[in-house]
């Protein structure tokens, strides 16, 4: 208890200060501040802020072949073309020693003893088989690759997609990435998850988030983000989604007003 105490320290009793318009979100009252970087021209009403890089992360969620592949999710065409860009986001953050977080579906088998049927039934094939066609089922080949059990750990279907696995293995290794499994939309729901214990272990209170999809998954994880005090910045040119644009409208809409929205065009030369 006493540990969750401090955590709740940490993000709640330190916090912000703004000075001509900027705000200065390396909650210095309380920690050391190294290598503070400015960012400027942000997307919304909050147009500047300064940030502390060794408290910062950059999640990357639920890019995955279940999501991306063509063969899987031939509909994705604004998820695939986002990986590039991606990827030049997460080697601008490694070079700015600033921490990647893969966050990805990952479920073993106590999970699918626990998933609610809601969940179930929204990614069933359609909608009403809560058993066979769900998370955990065979989902035959791909390409002729076994594709695996639907969004469960060491699986091809979840596994990240194209160009992005090799980078995240690549990473991993070097210690300047780490890979985190969830079992919701949200990387961050409930008490306590593998991400959160690792953002409260590491001191990391500055978030920027991108991935798929941006009105589900990336949105979740920012909101329980938001809801739990940590500083969150959605970046719309890493994110996502095959929902209609009202989705992602609606996302950069509440973004300004819980955090902060900032492409990441204008966030690598801020870092660099």
């Amino acid at each position: 208890m006493h540990f969750l105490n401090s955590a709740a320290v940490l993000l709640t009793a330190v916090t912000w200060s703004k000075s001509d318009g900027v705000f200065d979100l390396t909650r210095s009252d309380r920690l050391p501040v190294t290598t503070p970087k400015m960012i400027s021209g942000m997307i919304g009403g909050r147009k500047n802020a300064i940030i502390e890089p060794s408290r910062t992360g950059l999640v990357i969620i639920d890019m995955q072949n279940y999501f991306l592949h063509p063969g899987l999710s031939p509909g994705a065409t604004k998820g695939r073309a986002i990986v590039n860009t991606t990827v030049s986001m997460v080697d601008g953050f490694r070079k700015a020693g600033i921490k990647v977080l893969w966050t990805n579906w990952g479920l073993d088998d106590f999970d699918l003893l626990t998933m609610p049927p809601a969940f179930l039934s929204g990614f069933s094939a359609n909608g009403s088989d809560l058993q066979n066609e769900t998370f955990g089922s065979d989902m035959g080949t791909v390409d002729g690759i076994p594709a695996g059990r639907l969004l469960m750990r060491n699986q091809w279907n979840s596994q990240l997609y194209g160009p992005l696995h090799p980078l995240q293995v690549e990473g991993v290794d070097a210690g300047t990435d780490f890979y985190f499994n969830k079992n919701r939309l949200s990387g961050m729901w409930g008490a306590q998850t593998p991400l959160g214990l690792f953002l409260q272990e590491n001191g990391i209170t500055t978030l920027f988030f991108g991935g798929v999809n941006t009105d589900q998954c990336v949105w979740g994880t920012f909101l329980d983000s938001y809801y739990k005090g940590f500083d969150v910045f959605l970046v719309p040119d890493i994110s996502a989604t095959t929902s209609p644009q009202y989705a992602t409208d609606m996302c950069i809409y509440n973004a300004d007003g819980d955090g902060f929205v900032v492409n990441s065009t204008t966030i690598l030369p801020a870092i660099a």
